[in-house]
């Protein structure tokens, strides 16, 4: 019988992305506090293995994920804005400029743990100010960290990308798949579901 999957997180972009590589899995938000230090890689490792961590006390024969994403411009990190106010600072900020985005994964269960980060570089689109208040009037930024998403192509936020764009949307697919299959879990393929994954430079 396959071993049961949870993924800690409540970020339906994480749902989505998980779905191309597993049929069944359940999901329990960690809620932690996601506090962060000058170190983005080590914030976004520590903080996805505490977030799966959490969940497998409460699911202690499954396989539990654990994710975070931090967007980084080399002087500070950008989360989830949370209001609109903030949303437009972050914006306006990181517009036109390249910054690093930064997800770490989990795989916790009860045979132990393992983590991978991803990094990615991303330029923003530089966004005049009514491009951005329509942008932020529609509610999308406020619960993504750097207030925006890469999936969004019809403002479009994303000038540019070195790097995973599944990792930028919040899960690294490639990556996860190796990291569940050291604990027995047994993943598809994610280019079978998502045509970008073909030629992710982490597959």
């Amino acid at each position: 019988m396959p071993v049961p999957v949870v993924l800690a997180s409540a970020s339906p972009r994480r749902r989505e992305l998980l779905r191309a590589l597993l049929d069944e899995f359940a999901v329990d938000a960690a809620g932690i506090d996601e506090r962060t230090t000058d170190d983005s890689r080590a914030d976004a490792r520590r903080l996805a293995r505490e977030k799966a961590s959490a969940v497998v006390r409460r699911h202690p024969g499954a396989v539990v994920i654990g994710a975070d994403t931090i967007v980084h411009d080399g002087q500070r990190a950008y989360g989830k804005p949370g209001d609109p106010g903030t949303a437009i600072a972050m914006l306006r900020a990181l517009r036109g400029r390249t910054h690093l985005v930064v997800t770490g994964m989990a795989v916790v269960s009860a045979s132990g743990a393992a983590s991978e980060v991803s990094t990615s570089e991303v330029r923003l689109a530089n966004l005049d100010d009514e491009a951005i208040a329509a942008y932020v009037k529609s509610g999308r930024p406020l619960d993504k960290a750097g207030a925006y998403a890469i999936q969004d192509e019809d403002v479009p936020t994303v000038a540019a990308l070195d790097g995973c764009y599944c990792s930028v949307m919040g899960l690294p697919l490639w990556r996860l798949r190796a990291l569940l299959a050291t604990a027995g879990v047994v993943a598809r393929e994610p280019h079978h579901a998502l045509s970008r994954c073909e030629g992710c430079p982490e597959r």
